[in-house]
Order: C-alpha cells, then structure tokens, then sequence
C-alpha cells in the first residue's frame, strides 16, 4: 500500500455568499501525515470533504497521484466511490448488527473481491491496528478506541492512495485520545500512506504530523514543519492559537547589524531580524522566560507575579511589567508565590517578530 500526492489549486467553495474555502494552494507529498488545524468555521473539514468529493467546488483543482479528481473550470468530477480514498468520520459510524470483520470488511463488498483476498485484506489490516483477536465481537461490545480503531481499518482495507481523517479523536478522553494519536502515526508509517488529518487540537497537530497548514476565515495563513510554525510563526493568528503567546507591540525600532531594539509598552528589547522588514510585534513564548538574579543586561526585566498556578510539571504565572500582564512558564524546582518581586529575561533569539 503505497500513498499518493495530492495537490489543490486554486480551491474555493462557497455556502451561499459565505466563503468556506477561499482559494487554496496546497500540495502533500506522497507518504505524508498532513494536518489542517484551525478553530470550528475555519474551513478545514470542507477542504476535506472537497477532496473526497462530498461537496462540489466553485473554482480550483483536486489532483490526487497525478490524477485529475475535480476541476471547475474543464467540467471534470469524479465521484466519491470513484476516488482512491478512505476516510474515518468524527462519528465512527460503526455498524452495531455486525461484527469487527464485518464492519471491515464492508466496503469491498460487490467490489469483485475474492472472499479469500477479502479475508486476507480484513485480517491484515486489522493486525496492524491491534485488532485481529477480536475480529467476531459484535461492535457494541467495543470501547472507543477499539471503534475508532475499526473505522480506521474499514479506511484502510481498500488500500486506498489517500487517507482522510476529520477529527477522528475527537469523542475519545484524553488519555486515550494521547495513545491513540501514536498509535495512529505508528500505522499510517507502516503503511505509507499519505494521510489528511483535520484537528482544532494544536497539541495533537504537533504531535502527529510531517507539516501542518493553519487555516483562519477559508484561508491557509501558515504552512510548514511543526517545529517551524511553533518557533517562527509569521502571523499573529498563527501564533496565538498554536501554542500560548504574549503579542508585544513595538514603537520606535532601530536596526543595529542583525538585531533591532525597538521600545516595549515596559521598556527596550531587542529581537533578531535580517533587517528588511520593521515588524510592528513580537511574539515571546512563555516557557521562554528566565529567572534571573538581577536586572543586568539586555532583554532582562523586573517583574512582580500576580498569579502563581501549580500544574504538576511547572509553575503557569502572570507577570506584571510596568503595568503589562504577561504569561510565563517556571520549572516546578523554583520557589513562587504571588507578590513576589523577580527578575526576568527572554533570549533575543526568542523574540519572534511577526511579518504581520
């Protein structure tokens, strides 16, 4: 099983004047885990649905492996059951009446599948999901992972080029949800398969994916590695809603070699920058905080905390800075409590101006 490209250009669809999708460009390379995150409304289930072919498209172009599967503008679609794709549903939409094997192996029936290959294809798969001593349970015996274990493999069992996933965790509590993102990325590795998974769970997105695409008001605002879109956000959208962020705002910046200081509504800072762009803000994560001694050198502060939260494997704080709340992160080795007077400094290579 082998997975293929898929490429959208030019993608926009429309739900009366509303505008659900606004004219994407997106390419996953085969054997890729891709990730749309975003919050509800943003666009990214109807980008999937789109390339399944669930719902029509007003302009733009669905290649799957090379192969042309919607364009508007030359009159081509190609029916969902024409498509070479799975897809697993927040809903798992398990057959109660029928067994794991059943359920499995539902859609290669009236395919022209030989009953032994069927039987072979519905073991295999459901090996790989961990599934194969239990293929005769009825399904309302099955918890939820094992559900969404089952509708994965009823994906997979056709051996489709693409697999398409919207939320598929989304029902399962946390712990649960946590091993079944691993278990998850393990399959679809094994398998190769190139995957489009659909999240509003930033943590589940970094966890699980080769590149991720930020979605916001039917329009992909930022793509690229995890790390990448963590680190170096170039929107401010983007960086409030992957990860927590103080947004900074900036006046009167200066250009010294290959950094910048610019004043903060508490004072100066400096930033890295390559000197092309005045960027307006700059984004400081939390955990990018230290305590520090004194209030000597560049980018250090005082502070005095205003709120102190044990959370087990750290300390979550509110800072006051000159007047400014801002959010930080204390290793749990550390002495706080609130009222209390510390020092606090931020790397310049932490800073992280925005392009917007």
């Amino acid at each position: 099983m082998a997975g293929g490209s898929i490429e959208l250009a030019g993608l926009s669809k429309h739900f009366g004047d509303s505008a659900a999708v606004d004219n994407i460009d997106l390419s996953v390379a085969s054997g890729e885990f891709f990730s749309l995150l975003g919050p509800s409304g943003c666009g990214k289930t109807t980008t999937l649905m789109s390339i399944a072919g669930l719902h029509g498209i007003e302009a733009g172009t669905i290649r799957v492996g090379g192969i042309v599967y919607t364009s508007k503008s030359d009159g081509i679609f190609l029916p969902p059951e024409k498509r070479d794709i799975g897809m697993v549903f927040q809903s798992y939409a398990i057959w109660p009446h029928m067994t794991v094997f059943q359920n499995v192996a539902y859609p290669l029936e009236g395919s022209g599948v030989a009953r032994k290959e069927v039987r072979e294809r519905v073991g295999r798969v459901l090996n790989l999901v961990g599934l194969d001593e239990l293929m005769d349970r009825p399904a309302p015996f099955l918890s939820g992972g094992q559900q969404q274990r089952v509708a994965l493999a009823r994906a997979m069992v056709a051996e489709p080029e693409v697999l398409l996933l919207d939320e598929p965790l989304s029902n399962l509590d946390a712990k649960l949800r946590e091993q079944m993102r691993i278990e998850l990325r393990a399959v679809q590795q094994r398998v190769g398969l190139t995957a489009v998974y659909v999240t509003h769970d930033q943590t589940e997105a970094l966890a699980i994916s080769d590149f991720i695409g930020v979605m916001h008001a039917g329009r992909l605002v930022e793509f690229g590695l995890p790390g990448e879109i963590y680190d170096r956000p170039k929107s401010r959208f983007a960086a409030e809603f992957i990860g927590a962020a103080n947004v900074v705002p900036l006046l009167d910046l200066h250009a010294e070699g290959g950094r910048m200081r610019a004043h903060a509504p508490w004072g100066e800072i400096y930033f890295s920058s390559d000197g092309q762009k005045a960027p307006r803000s700059v984004v400081i994560r939390p955990e990018d905080f230290q305590l520090v001694v004194d209030c000597d050198g560049e980018n250090t502060w005082p502070a005095q905390l205003s709120q102190v939260i044990f959370l087990g494997s750290m300390y979550e704080c509110r800072l006051e800075l000159s007047g400014v709340t801002l959010r930080a992160q204390f290793p749990r080795s550390v002495s706080l409590s609130v009222g209390q007077r510390i020092f606090v400094r931020v790397d310049i290579l932490r800073c992280i101006p925005l392009e917007e």
